[in-house]
C-alpha cells in the first residue's frame, strides 16, 4: 500500500475523494470576469483600465496559487489522491486537452476557409495584397527547433522520474523551462517587429489569434512546469505517483503539436 494513502485508508471506507469546501472556485469566477472586463476596457482605451487590469491579474494569480496549494496538500500530505482518484484526474486532463484541440480546430477552420477561397475584399489572393509575411526560415524556424528540443528534454525528465533519477528529472525540467521562456521572448520580439497587426485584414486577425493563443498556452505550460520543478525539488513526487507532473507533460506535448501545425500551415504553406 502506498504510504501517502495511509491517512485516507484509516479514515474512509471508499477510494474516492469528496472535495472539501473551498472559496476558490467562486472567487476565481468573479475575478476571471473582472479580468476579461478590464482587458476589454483596455482595448477601447478607457481611463484607468490598466489599473483595473493589474489588480485583476494580481488577484487572479493569488487565487490560482492558493488553489494549487490546497490541491498539493490534498495529494501529497493528506493522501487523498488514491489510484482511483488519479484515474479520474487523468481522464479529466485528457478531456481538457480534447477541448483545447477543438478550440484550435475552430481557428484553423477559419484560416483554411479564408486562405483556400480568398474573397474579393482581400484581392482574391492569399496572403492578402499589401501583407508582408514573416519569413518562415528566420524566427519561426528557430522557435520550432526550440519547442521540439523542449519536448526532448521533458521526455528525458519524465523517463528519469520513472527510473528514480531525481537529479536528471530536475535538470530536464530546468532545461525545458528555459526553452519555454526563450520561446516566449522570441515570439514577443517577432510581434514587436512584425510589419502587420491584428487589424490588417483577416490574415492579421487569424495570425495573431492563432499564434497569440498558442503563446498563451506556452506561458501556462511553463507555469505548470515551474510548479512541477518545485514539487520535485521538495520530494513531492514518487516514481509511480506524479500525476501533476504527468498532466503538465501531456499539456506541453499538446502545445508542441499545435505549434508544428502552425509552422507548417500558417508560416510555410500560408505564406
Amino acid at each position: 500500500m502506498n504510504l501517502k494513502n495511509w491517512n485516507l485508508v484509516q479514515n474512509e471506507k471508499h477510494p474516492f475523494h469528496l472535495v472539501d469546501r473551498s472559496p476558490w472556485p467562486i472567487i476565481s469566477s468573479f475575478i476571471g470576469l473582472q479580468f476579461v472586463l478590464s482587458l476589454t476596457l483596455c482595448f477601447y482605451q478607457y481611463d484607468n483600465c490598466l489599473a483595473y487590469l493589474h489588480f485583476s491579474t494580481i488577484v487572479l494569480i493569488f487565487v490560482v496559487f492558493q488553489w494549487f496549494k490546497d490541491i498539493i496538500i490534498e495529494s501529497t500530505f493528506q493522501g487523498k489522491h488514491t489510484q482511483k482518484v488519479q484515474k479520474g484526474l487523468k481522464m479529466g486532463m485528457l478531456l481538457f486537452i480534447v477541448s483545447e484541440v477543438m478550440f484550435f480546430f475552430s481557428f484553423f477552420w477559419a484560416f483554411f476557409h479564408s486562405s483556400l477561397a480568398p474573397t474579393i475584399w482581400i484581392g482574391c489572393v492569399w496572403p492578402p495584397a499589401g501583407i508582408e509575411v514573416i519569413n518562415y526560415l528566420h524566427l519561426p524556424l528557430l522557435n520550432t527547433i526550440i519547442l521540439l528540443s523542449s519536448g526532448v528534454s521533458l521526455t528525458w525528465s519524465h523517463r528519469s522520474i520513472v527510473n528514480n533519477d531525481r537529479l536528471s528529472t530536475i535538470y530536464g525540467l530546468i532545461i525545458t523551462i528555459a526553452w519555454g521562456i526563450l520561446f516566449s521572448l522570441l515570439q514577443y520580439y517577432e510581434y514587436k517587429h512584425s510589419s502587420f497587426s491584428i487589424n490588417d485584414s483577416v490574415y492579421g486577425s487569424l495570425f495573431f489569434l492563432l499564434t497569440g493563443f498558442h503563446g498563451f498556452h506556452v506561458l501556462m505550460g511553463t507555469v505548470l512546469l515551474i510548479v512541477s520543478f518545485f514539487r520535485q525539488y521538495y520530494y513531492h513526487f514518487l516514481n509511480n505517483q506524479h500525476i501533476g507532473f504527468e498532466a503538465s507533460i501531456w499539456y506541453w506535448h499538446f502545445v508542441d503539436v499545435v505549434w508544428i501545425f502552425l509552422y507548417i500551415f500558417l508560416y510555410c504553406w500560408g505564406a
